[in-house]
Parts: structure tokens; C-alpha cells; sequence
């Protein structure tokens, strides 16, 4: 039963340090990663669409992407849908393709960026902590409904504290590479 617990905390510990990593993925450092466009929708045809799903995205040079619409009509929306995007690029179309031209980072933006990684790092170590948290009271209701002894529950939550630090390290470890990245010139 309370093996259970174990792996629900876990699966869930999981998702977070999975989802702190996709959001990695949309801060921007100095050089040029598709990725950076996973979350730009674009009105095609009246839905939202994601840009990866309508166009090519490339990395032709170090600091640039290439993206090549499927269909040219879209050209326009996609312009508007990274210019509307928090990503503060300027998108320049020569009428078949969008390059994007990734500029070098200031030191005054690094440092934001830092403070923003940060925080995202903070929020999912909280969370990691509140799925400890939920995992130890199933566990303690397990105990008042004698369904774990004693013993057991002692057992079980430091089993449930060691995946808390273990996913919390793993969080540390990505914010670190990425802040390297960020530091970069």
C-alpha cells in the first residue's frame, strides 16, 4: 500500500523537475535553439497553432534561426506571433522564410534572466516539496488506519524524503547548467 505512495510521489516529483526543464528551454541564452519558439502559437486558419507545427525551424548560423513556413500565406501570422512573443525578437522575411537573429545578451539582461531562473527553480522546488508533503500525510493516514505500522511509517517517510532531495538536487543541477549557459559570452 504504501509502496503506492512511493510511486505516485515519485511520478509526480518527476513531472515537475520534466516540466522545470521544458521551461528552461524558453530562456533565452546567447545563442540560437528552436526550442526557444516551442511556445509561440500562431493564428492559422483561425487556431492557434504551435510554430513548429506549421513551419521548419533551423539553425543555419550560431546565432540565428531559419523558419520556413509550409504554407507561404502563413509568413504574416508567424511575424506577428514572435513580435507579440515575450522573446524580444525582431523577425525580418525576405517573402518565403523568417530569420530571427538571436542578439548578444548584456550583462543587465544575464542578470535578469539569472533572477528569473531563480525563481522558476524556487517554484518547482516548492512543489516538489508539497508533493513530500502530500505523500507523508497519505502516509500518516495509512498509520491512523493501521494499515502501516509504526516502524513502517518512519521507514516510508525517509523513503519519500530521499526522493524529495533527490529531485531537488536534479533541479539545482539543470538551474546550474543553464545559469553557466547564461554566463556565457
Amino acid at each position: 500500500m504504501y509502496l503506492d505512495v512511493h510511486k505516485n510521489v515519485e511520478n509526480k516529483m518527476k513531472k515537475t523537475v520534466k516540466a522545470f526543464n521544458e521551461e528552461l528551454k524558453t530562456i533565452r541564452a546567447g545563442r540560437a535553439n528552436p526550442s526557444l519558439l516551442d511556445k509561440i502559437m500562431v493564428n492559422y486558419y483561425g487556431a492557434a497553432t504551435p510554430l513548429n507545427q506549421i513551419a521548419n525551424i533551423s539553425v543555419p548560423e550560431a546565432r540565428q534561426l531559419l523558419i520556413s513556413p509550409w504554407d507561404a500565406n502563413s509568413l504574416t501570422e508567424i511575424e506577428k506571433a514572435i513580435q507579440k512573443s515575450d522573446l524580444g525578437l525582431n523577425p525580418s522575411s525576405d517573402g518565403k522564410t523568417i530569420r530571427l537573429i538571436i542578439p548578444q545578451l548584456t550583462e543587465e539582461t544575464r542578470r535578469d534572466m539569472i533572477k528569473t531562473l531563480g525563481k522558476i527553480a524556487e517554484a518547482s522546488k516548492v512543489a516538489i516539496r508539497n508533493e513530500r508533503r502530500n505523500g507523508n500525510d497519505e502516509l500518516k493516514k495509512l498509520n491512523k488506519n493501521s494499515e502501516l505500522s509504526d516502524d513502517e511509517l518512519v521507514k516510508s517517510e525517509d523513503k519519500v524524503q530521499e526522493l524529495t532531495d533527490t529531485y531537488i538536487k536534479e533541479i539545482d543541477r539543470l538551474a546550474k547548467e543553464k545559469e553557466s549557459e547564461l554566463m556565457e559570452v
